[in-house]
């Protein structure tokens, strides 16, 4: 089955070692995610980076019902539907970006938890097409 990305420049490499793609500011340092043109501190400019692929969890909390439609767009049915996780995870890169928190088993995850970068199936599109999505699962090297 064909695979493609949730939307373009979210996120880059093997599916084994993603990268989120995000924006560095050239005049100060900020970063952003996902990528911006200018930057929301000083109006810079901003550069394209891959960034940190681990980072430790800052918040989180569970999906509990199915979200409504639109705007979320997941396969899933009320009869289907699953909880998950979900939260800010703190970059390396000094960010905090908002992502599921998956692999976590029957535990849940934990403020200060390493985490890394994975990409797993969101839902198939109309084309029969699996549409790919980020999420943060418990590091490796935990």
């Amino acid at each position: 089955m064909e695979q493609i990305p949730i939307a373009e420049d979210l996120f880059s490499g093997p599916a084994t070692e993603p990268r989120l793609v995000g924006s560095r500011c050239a005049g100060c340092g900020a970063y952003a995610f996902p990528i911006q043109g200018w930057c929301p501190q000083c109006g810079g400019e901003m550069d394209r980076v891959e960034l940190s692929p681990t980072g430790t969890v800052w918040t989180w909390t569970s999906q509990e019902f199915l979200p409504p439609a639109p705007p979320y767009a997941g396969g899933e049915t009320t009869e289907t539907f699953e909880r998950y996780y979900v939260g800010y995870v703190e970059l390396e890169d000094e960010l905090r970006v908002e992502s599921r928190l998956v692999g976590f088993g029957e535990e849940h995850p934990y403020i200060g938890q390493r985490v890394q970068a994975v990409v797993l199936p969101f839902r198939t599109d109309e084309e029969g097409r699996e549409v790919m999505t980020f999420a943060f699962a418990p590091s490796k090297e935990s």
